[in-house]
């Protein structure tokens, strides 16, 4: 692919894909949404961020359709929201698992234990391939 000087870059998918989920707290709420995770203070407990920040990622991820909010109650409190992936969200999967394989490959760290995801019903670790 050649890239030319008088290309405009102003509807590019990448970058409006950036603009939307390009940040590492976004990218971290999205991990683990695709992981079950879908309470607000559980999000927080995960990914160690300020109720600020998160509130203001999961107001963003949920404003572009990327998640939904779906009301629960414990009993004996308020009621509240969790946040579930959208199809739009579940389609940035092979986002993440590319990341995820880039991080595998190239660790800041040869020696750190990597994180091993298996498929849960045929057992083997993913892998992110491009066809």
């Amino acid at each position: 692919m050649r890239w030319l000087d008088d290309v405009s870059t102003d509807n590019c998918p990448a970058q409006r894909t950036l603009d939307v989920v390009g940040d590492k707290w976004t990218l971290l709420i999205l991990r683990d949404a695709s992981n079950g995770v879908r309470r607000f203070d559980d999000f927080r407990r995960h990914i160690g961020l300020s109720q600020a920040v998160l509130s203001n990622r999961l107001r963003k991820l949920t404003a572009a359709g990327i998640l939904r909010t779906a009301p629960y109650k414990e009993p004996g409190s308020r009621t509240r929201h969790e946040y579930l992936l959208t199809p739009k969200g579940r389609g940035l999967w092979p986002v993440l698992a590319a990341l995820r394989q880039w991080g595998e490959d190239y660790p800041p760290d040869p020696d750190d234990e990597i994180l091993d995801i298996q498929h849960d019903r045929c057992g083997p670790s993913m892998r992110a391939a491009v066809q």
